[in-house]
């Protein structure tokens, strides 16, 4: 009997150490487009090129809406326009047709960041049910990422977003800062870490013949390539359509694919001014007193001419 509970208890001990180095030991598994941007220290480079531009690599528009300035600790929103035709279909990892899928990207000046769920309006409240915003880095709430989202319910993605207060944070200023905004749809034609995806166009490696199409492992393709010192063999994956037969002729670098691609990304610079609300009432006073004087001119000058019609000089 002893020797049972001695046996029960190292058993239990063994699985319980286990899985704490299973558990200790793992690491975080991130979606695009969070996991590829996790490579970067910052999305966006110092040429000014954000990161998304690496693995989604045909150029889109992009709009974003936000307005020209706001007060200091005010709920604004930054709307982010991703426009695409909603009746094409990408290709899946799977190599099936399937709809195109967004996301997008906002990096706020510093001091900026995503406003809390019980500041927001109920018309905010609407625009943004469903969304769901992740911000960059632990230590970077000013920049926000959001997707991947069905294309066909999300072309307009609404980034709800807390201005800075100045009279709390003494690193804040009043002034103009710059909003750099990114938005994808669409899948990536490279991978994070470089290889290519079954969503981009496939090259002959070498000038040769085509000597040999065979099917491969799930769904793909093999182009075999008789050159003058051998042969060589392309992997297509399943997705694009094959457009050479055995027996063409092709040269390095000529295509043997379509290019799937439908998607892609797009990023812009815009600018807001965090304002200074006793400036505009200072502004406001100033137009008041100008008015007042032009008013007071106009009466000013009734009143001479009165008296100029009653003494008979006029």
């Amino acid at each position: 009997m002893r020797r049972s509970i001695s046996s029960l208890l190292g058993c239990l001990l063994s699985l319980t150490l286990g899985a704490g180095v299973l558990l200790s030991g793992a690491s975080a598994s991130w979606a695009y487009p969070f996991w590829a941007q996790q490579n970067y220290a910052s999305p966006r480079e110092a040429t000014g090129k954000i990161v998304c531009a690496n693995c989604h690599l045909a150029k889109k528009i992009t709009h974003v809406e936000i307005p020209q300035a706001v007060f200091p600790d005010t709920v604004f929103k930054a709307e982010v326009e991703i426009p695409y035709d909603s009746s094409i279909q990408q290709v899946a990892g799977d190599g099936s047709a399937t709809g195109l899928n967004v996301g997008a990207v906002v990096m706020l000046p510093d001091g900026f960041r995503l406003a809390p769920p019980e500041r927001l309006s109920e018309e905010l409240k609407e625009e943004t049910a469903g969304i769901y915003y992740t911000q960059y880095s632990e230590t970077q709430p000013n920049i926000l990422l959001v997707g991947p989202l069905p294309g066909d319910q999300h072309q307009k993605i609404v980034f709800p977003v807390l201005s800075p207060d100045p009279a709390t944070d003494s690193s804040i200023h009043f002034g103009k800062y710059q909003i750099h905004v990114g938005g994808n749809r669409g899948r990536g034609q490279v991978t994070p870490t470089g290889e290519k995806t079954n969503n981009n166009l496939f090259t002959a490696p070498a000038a040769g013949t085509v000597s040999a199409i065979t099917a491969g492992e799930n769904g793909a393709t093999m182009v075999e390539i008789r050159t003058s010192d051998g042969s060589v063999t392309e992997t297509i994956p399943a997705g694009p359509t094959l457009e050479v037969a055995v027996g063409d002729v092709v040269a390095a670098g000529a295509p043997l694919t379509n290019d799937p691609n439908v998607g892609g990304f797009g990023q812009l610079d815009a600018e807001v001014v965090l304002q200074n609300p006793v400036r505009i009432y200072g502004l406001l006073a100033f137009f008041a007193l100008v008015a007042l004087s032009q008013i007071l001119l106009v009466l000013k000058k009734r009143q001479v001419e009165k008296v100029q019609a009653a003494e008979g000089t006029i």
